[in-house]
């Protein structure tokens, strides 16, 4: 079972963290930082797995982690989990997001936390990996863009309302100007009593 995501760029600030158990958020931050400690140290050209730390679970738990340009990726999983299963997880998280965002960068994490948290929902809920088909997740992160745009749509509902009964006030209040009422002597003249 997974028990944490975390993504923390070079200098150790998260720009991710996702527990799946319940950790207090002093907690948390001090497993970020050990974590980041843990694996900032270590060598490019070293197994990019390792022990876990003291406070995420220590030899019960396994770091995996993949260093991306600027950003880490670290799983945090117990011995049920393999570790290249998860090597080749955060390649499809990682390449989800290069996709959905055209080469992600730390901003992206940064400024649609949002969509970024989706997209992990679709490959990980509650510790355990649903989906690594890309092309299903595709399906569902199009068909989330989708709703989201009907709903902008119907956001701008009321403001495109508003706007056509304003229009329809001053096309009704033109209309009431050109009508052709008779001459009201000559009307008066013409009527028989």
């Amino acid at each position: 079972m997974i028990k944490a995501i975390l993504v923390f760029n070079n200098h150790g600030k998260p720009r991710l963290s996702k527990f799946y158990t319940y950790i207090t958020e002093e907690m948390q931050q001090q497993i970020i930082k050990e974590t980041f400690h843990l694996v900032s140290k270590r060598d490019d050209n070293v197994c990019n797995f390792l022990e876990g730390g003291s406070l995420i679970g220590g030899a019960d738990y396994k770091l995996i982690y993949r260093h991306y340009a600027t950003l880490y990726f670290v799983f945090c999983v117990d011995s049920s989990e393999s570790e290249l299963g998860i090597l080749d997880l955060i390649q499809v998280f990682v390449e989800t997001l290069d996709k959905c965002f055209e080469n992600v960068c730390e901003l992206d994490l940064i400024f649609h936390v949002d969509k970024v948290h989706y997209i992990l929902n679709e490959l990980v809920m509650g510790g355990m990996v649903l989906e690594t088909n890309m092309t299903e997740i595709f399906t569902r992160i199009d068909e989330q863009n989708k709703l989201e745009r009907q709903e902008a749509g119907l956001a701008a509902a009321p403001a495109r309302a508003v706007s056509a009964v304003k229009n329809m006030n001053m096309n009704l209040s033109q209309q009431i100007k050109d009508i052709k009422l008779p001459d009201l002597p000559q009307a008066i003249k013409d009527l028989k009593f």
